[in-house]
């Protein structure tokens, strides 16, 4: 395991072969097989965008982000399998997954906070990624800052964990990749959610 600290208190851990390859590929090609993957417009700057890649997600609480609600939903066998060996590791009762599909590197994930009220102050966020290797840049969120941004590489069954400020002090994002040879990534985005968010403005 690496831990990096980071400006005001925020940190990140990373683990390289927290799964080990055939089980990180058995888990991917089960969740590729079985999950309802969906690709759905979000709120941004305003406007409605569709995401650059598929998402299905499991939890019993909603999560809201980005103008859009994702209702509970039963989790599947595979993901519960995991949910339990890494909230051990990170020693927090995750009760959400988000599951992100990359299908090449032209799908990708903008700059954006785990910061939603529900999530409370400062939520610890995992990530396990399964798959084609792909950046995970994190920059301050704060204009002034000169802090190069922090550039990960999240390879096939490796563990990335969030905590501490993070959230408050940090943007993530994974940005698209020209390369044309990137086959498809899956990531498993755990939060513990501590209530249900409020209703939307009618």
């Amino acid at each position: 395991m690496q831990r990096i600290e980071l400006h005001g208190g925020a940190w990140v851990e990373t683990w390289d072969g927290w799964l080990r390859p055939p089980e990180a590929a058995a888990l991917a090609h089960t969740l590729m097989a079985e999950l309802p993957w969906e690709q759905r417009n979000i709120v941004l700057f305003g406007k409605p965008v569709l995401q650059p890649r598929l998402i299905a997600w499991a939890g019993e609480l909603p999560y809201r982000y980005s103008g859009q609600t994702l209702e509970p939903r039963p989790w599947p066998s595979a993901a519960r399998g995991v949910l339990t060996r890494i909230s051990a590791t990170a020693r927090i009762p995750f009760n959400h997954v988000l599951i992100n599909r990359y299908r090449d590197g032209k799908d990708s994930m903008g700059y954006h906070a785990d910061a939603e009220p529900e999530l409370g102050r400062d939520p610890v966020v995992a990530t396990l990624s399964l798959g084609e290797t792909r950046r995970f840049v994190l920059r301050r969120h704060e204009r002034a800052s000169d802090e190069p941004p922090l550039v990960l590489p999240l390879r096939n069954g490796s563990l990335l964990i969030m905590g501490g400020t993070c959230q408050r002090h940090y943007r993530h994002a994974i940005p698209r990749d020209a390369h044309p040879a990137l086959d498809e990534r899956i990531s498993l985005t755990f939060r513990h959610i501590l209530r249900a968010p409020a209703a939307a403005p009618s």
